[in-house]
């Protein structure tokens, strides 16, 4: 993963191609220090977040989260950076392109602007895994995208292209083929163009009330989340998400 942090921008980078961007505990760690960090610093006036190579990020690197998640914590570093998320005040502008799997689509519901290349597939497999879903999710897209259709991406996991994510809510903006980082890059410098204590003040106007919601409904999924952990159901679930990726190498 890379981080840098470039004048008044705070580039986030899900740079693990070979592994899809699949995020690690190490990453959840590392990102939510970046979000804070930036929330805390008042030169900073926009994130941004981008996954490298093909994919946005395919979600929870799953060996790593079941081998380095403490069982003995509810409070992993996941729910860290979905809070920070939820508390910023500072801009976040989101790239996607290829899949979005899991919290790969729910961070999203927390960033302010979302570009998504015509590549881009969104999918969120919680109920698959004999998971529920997180980062309030399960308040958020409804109310974006309608309850009968959130219902379709959570409970029956259809994924679902960048088209319909516009429809529903979840991105901001299509861009033409091959064009992601350059609209990127004129939406940041729209952003930088602000006066910024304006920008600021009318970005945590935009989330003002729902950040309280967001947050209560991520400690009550949060919990629900934590004992699925613990569950047969979800290990006789990942043992057979492994056998079928095995077996379709």
């Amino acid at each position: 993963m890379e981080i840098e942090h470039d004048g008044a921008v705070v580039a986030i980078t899900l740079a693990r191609p070979d592994r899809r961007n699949a995020i690690t505990v190490a990453m959840y760690s590392a990102l939510a220090d970046a979000v804070e960090a930036a929330a805390d610093d008042d030169s900073v006036r926009a994130i941004t977040i981008r996954g490298e190579g093909k994919d946005f990020t395919a979600g929870n690197d799953l060996h790593d989260f079941m081998a380095a998640l403490p069982r003995d914590s509810d409070d992993i570093p996941v729910w860290r950076l979905l809070r920070a998320l939820a508390r910023n005040t500072i801009p976040i502008v989101a790239a996607v392109q290829g899949n979005a799997v899991g919290i790969g689509t729910t961070m999203l519901l927390h960033c302010d602007l979302v570009l998504a290349d015509p590549s881009a597939r969104f999918s969120l497999p919680f109920v698959d895994l004999g998971l529920v879903p997180e980062a309030a999710s399960t308040v958020l897209l409804p109310r974006l995208a309608g309850r009968r259709r959130a219902a379709r991406y959570l409970l029956l996991g259809e994924p679902f292209g960048a088209a319909e994510a516009l429809q529903a809510g979840i991105v901001s903006h299509v861009v033409a083929e091959g064009e992601l980082e350059t609209a990127l890059d004129s939406i940041v410098a729209a952003l930088l163009a602000k006066p910024p204590q304006a920008l600021r003040l009318t970005q945590k106007l935009l989330r003002q009330g729902s950040a309280d919601e967001a947050l209560e409904r991520m400690t009550l999924e949060n919990g629900h989340f934590s004992e699925r952990l613990k569950s047969a159901e979800v290990a006789q679930a990942i043992t057979a998400f492994f056998q079928r990726k095995t077996g379709a190498n």
